[in-house]
């Protein structure tokens, strides 16, 4: 059974398309994530890893271990997926723009 078509919204109008399907795993995609991964294992586990050293700077009265721990790391996580769905719109935008050629598929060969 396929899904039924994309009807136009007012008479005389075209049926919408079928977006193109995302290609996931294509390196354009995959690259960004690995970087941000980075960035969040960096945050995580650099913080515990120097928790000794960190309580020994002092930020707006609380070490900055605690500053890291109950904020900083949210904070960053948040940056996190907002800079993923930034790069990732970025990525689909651009490919929106491409034209794309019947019967050819730039991901394959």
């Amino acid at each position: 059974m396929q899904p039924p078509a994309h009807r136009p919204a007012h008479p005389g109008e075209e049926p919408m398309a079928d977006p193109p399907a995302p290609q996931l795993h294509d390196a354009r995609h995959l690259w960004p994530k690995a970087g941000l991964l980075l960035l969040w294992a960096l945050v995580s586990f650099g913080a515990a890893y120097c928790a000794d050293d960190l309580q020994r700077l002092v930020f707006g009265g609380w070490p900055l271990g605690y500053w890291i721990s109950a904020q900083g790391a949210v904070l960053v996580f948040i940056g996190i997926v907002v800079a993923d769905g930034w790069a990732m719109g970025r990525i689909e935008r651009r490919d929106a723009r491409r034209p794309r050629h019947a019967g050819t598929d730039r991901h394959q060969g």
